[in-house]
């Protein structure tokens, strides 16, 4: 009996992790309604103090991270965007000359300058280019925006890098001779739709990879036959509807196992955990946060399905229906299923515009809660939970899912959200973001106004 009540590893750390949560909960709960106020108050300045630092210094012990310097650069920028900040002209041109180091002459872009790749097994001082270090230096160039910096990326040799990267079953690899996963499908399919490169060579069989890592659970793996994840490392499952919604196949996902699977990962702590039984996270606030803001999109699809299900219409029921969605744009329309004709990149200015057809799906005050009470290091930056360090990526999630939260209670992309959607003084009000890609909205029109012409 005593061995039966004996608690895991995992149990003991789950308990630690809510002990130390409800404790500070219940610090706010009993103190002055001023002393509230001020702990719910986002750190504005502290936090743009800490990202400014980090932009143009980082010490010895971010060498571990010397092949994700364009994360570091989009980490650091995109936080310092939602802030409603930007950086001086001469750190401007120090980051885009940096990033355009990164750029290979063949396409892509690497984990940073002079870093050997091997070629025919000569060794040659360019950076390897992989798909996760492109996503992040051309997210990081399209948040510092201006000419310089949009046509410093080559959108040509880009696409036949893409190109280079796709393989036969749909997916994509990293980078060469790498890894295939959802991880993959995303970084390619959303730098080629914000460039505007993105054509049907792309996106060919995309969504069976996509739709053969949808688990029974109803999140989605990194790859087919492995266990769903919102990861901080991985975020399959907001990479995998990303993808589906870019390539203008969503309706091909089982939207109600999805959203049912994605509900539970909020736990009693307001945030989120990545995954069945595992810890809480201050940046699945973005990840889990980010994939519920455009489930909420599609609540007229997810409609469809459930009542699909009950019907069946003659098939047998899955949850799944051939009822599409329309996107609509420019010159036209779309629908979930078939790639849209012409200019693909139009699915993501689409889906933005689209007006959120339900409430949030999520407990938005809750998670803001968590992030400002649980996360935020008052001396600026945020952290994964209680007891954690700062670092530069908790800091970019957790301020995109506290801006998702704020502004999923708007109706549409230009209306304001009211005082009660948001947790603390109004003056915590974030830049919205454009969830597809998590760019701020601004530097994501502007990108798409750049890259409307043909490369």
């Amino acid at each position: 009996m005593e061995e039966s009540k004996k608690q895991t590893p995992s149990q003991s750390e789950q308990l630690k992790v809510q002990t130390e949560v409800f404790y500070a909960y219940k610090h706010f709960d009993s103190a002055p309604n001023h002393v509230q106020n001020q702990w719910l108050t986002l750190q504005r300045y502290n936090h743009i103090e800490y990202l400014t630092k980090g932009l143009e210094h980082l010490g010895p012990g971010f060498c571990c991270l010397d092949a994700n310097r364009p994360w570091l650069c989009y980490w650091i920028l995109h936080s310092i965007a939602l802030l409603g900040e930007s950086v001086d002209c001469d750190l401007e041109d120090n980051a885009i000359d940096f990033l355009s180091h990164c750029q290979d002459p063949d396409g892509g872009y690497g984990g940073g300058p002079g870093q050997i790749r091997c070629v025919c097994y000569t060794q040659l001082n360019l950076p390897l280019p992989h798909l996760a270090t492109t996503y992040a230096a051309v997210n990081s160039l399209i948040t510092l925006g201006g000419d310089k910096a949009l046509s410093s990326i080559n959108r040509h040799k880009l696409h036949n890098f893409l190109l280079r990267m796709k393989v036969s079953s749909g997916g994509f690899r990293m980078h060469d001779a790498g890894e295939i996963d959802v991880r993959a499908c995303y970084t390619a399919i959303s730098v080629a739709s914000i460039l505007n490169i993105l054509d049907e060579e792309l996106t060919e069989n995309v969504g069976n990879y996509i739709l053969s890592c949808q688990t029974y659970e109803g999140g989605i793996a990194g790859e087919p036959g492995t266990e769903a994840h919102v990861s901080c490392c991985n975020r399959y499952t907001f990479c995998g509807l990303a993808t589906m919604i870019l390539i203008n196949e969503v309706d091909r996902l089982d939207l109600l196992s999805l959203i049912d699977w994605m509900a539970f990962r909020q736990g009693v702590e307001s945030g989120f955990q990545g995954r069945t039984n595992k810890l809480v996270d201050g940046c699945y606030s973005f990840w889990q946060g980010g994939a519920m803001a455009l489930l909420q999109r599609l609540s007229s699809l997810i409609d469809a399905q459930m009542r699909s299900s009950f019907i069946g219409e003659g098939e047998q029921t899955t949850g799944r229906t051939k009822a599409s969605v329309k996107f609509e744009s420019g010159g036209g329309s779309a629908s979930a299923g078939s790639p849209a004709q012409g200019n693909l990149s139009d699915a993501g200015l689409s889906f933005l515009n689209r007006s959120a057809e339900a409430d949030p799906f999520f407990d938005t005050i809750g998670l803001q809660r968590y992030i400002l009470l649980c996360s935020q290091d008052p001396h600026g930056g945020l952290k994964d939970k209680p007891g954690k360090h700062r670092d530069y990526y908790h800091t970019c999630y957790c301020l995109s899912g506290l801006s998702v939260c704020q502004h999923s209670w708007s109706k549409t992309a230009k209306s304001q959200p009211l005082p009660p959607a948001i947790s603390g003084p109004y003056t915590n009000l974030l830049e919205p973001i454009q969830p597809l890609f998590n760019v701020v909205i601004d530097k994501y029109h502007q990108a798409n106004d750049f890259f409307s012409v043909s490369y």
